[in-house]
């Protein structure tokens, strides 16, 4: 009779995960995830990656030329195409607007901006969202009716008209747009939650807890919470695109992040004229790098969607 070594389930069992994970990114959305690799890349290292030698691109160049070179002859002059156009330099390869400042520069520190906004936004909305859910779900009786209520109303409310509402009140501000999404987004994952929990509270292994006298806060943590987890994941995959577009249309409303910080909606914002004026360059391409990462968050939303839903996925 044939004996089994020592430890060769660990390994058989590591071979299998190690295939499902090939498996995996083999039908993952590559091009969504190298963009977001890229966008979170260039985020974490701005202050690496942006040339050497360049001055801040959030201060006025003018005065930091004053104080770095003693005198207000600055090598960085305002409007200056891109390097392929006439009059564009590779020491500015994507130009400089209208302070002077470095277009490529203010990119990669707007990448920084809009990640941290949407997805600390995105997460407080969904821990906020997800906690209420839980309690409606697994409570119910006045839990799930004064909850479910306020829901109700907060979903009939134009995401981004009452955002602005909130932002106007607030007033500017990083932190301040961070809370508003928090405060737009959160009964979209409450909605979603309490459908789930309404059926995991059903199943055998909640119902044999409850007769063994576990506490409902344990039952909570333990069961209902890792088992909405998905659902959690999937949403926040999806809300972090809506929330870049609404964070990029406050800041060109005004009443996003407060200039000189270079937020991408706000960089659009501060060059409306100038697409009038043939600097069609300085609109195009933070407007670009927005739409690059609404998609890339979106199409790798809908691919965690199947790829977390058994219905979906064994279609």
């Amino acid at each position: 009779m044939a004996t089994i070594p020592i430890g060769a389930d660990r390994t058989i069992a590591t071979r299998r995960a190690a295939r499902r994970g090939l498996r995996a990114l083999r039908q993952a959305p590559l091009i969504p995830l190298a963009i977001l690799a890229v966008l979170v890349s260039v985020a974490i290292l701005a202050p690496v990656l942006a040339p050497h030698g360049r001055l801040d691109p959030v201060k006025p160049t003018q005065e930091q030329c004053l104080a770095k070179y003693g005198t207000p002859d600055c090598p960085y002059v305002d409007n200056v195409p891109p390097f392929w156009s006439r009059g564009g330099r590779l020491e500015t390869p994507l130009g400089t607007d209208f302070l002077g400042r470095d277009v490529l520069s203010r990119l990669m520190y707007g990448a920084r901006i809009s990640l941290i906004v949407a997805l600390t936004g995105a997460l407080f909305a969904g821990a906020i969202g997800t906690v209420l859910g839980v309690l409606a779900g697994y409570m119910g009786r006045w839990w799930d009716e004064i909850i479910m209520r306020i829901t109700d109303a907060w979903l009939t409310l134009p995401s981004l008209v009452f955002a602005i509402l909130l932002s106007s009140v607030r007033g500017p501000g990083l932190w301040n747009v961070v809370l508003i999404l928090a405060l737009v987004f959160w009964s979209r994952y409450s909605r979603a939650v309490r459908g789930e929990v309404l059926s995991i509270r059903e199943r055998d292994f909640v119902k044999l807890a409850e007769i063994s006298g576990i506490g409902k806060l344990t039952i909570i943590w333990r069961h209902l919470i890792p088992n909405v987890m998905n659902t959690v994941v999937v949403l926040f995959s999806l809300q972090v695109g809506v929330a870049v577009i609404i964070e990029a249309s406050l800041s060109f409303l005004g009443v996003g992040v407060p200039p000189p910080e270079p937020s991408w909606g706000l960089m659009m914002a501060q060059e409306r004229e100038s697409l009038m004026e043939g600097r069609w360059w300085l609109e195009i391409f933070p407007g670009t790098c927005v739409t690059l990462l609404v998609l890339s968050a979106n199409m790798l939303g809908d691919w965690l969607r199947v790829r977390l839903d058994p219905q979906l996925r064994n279609r």
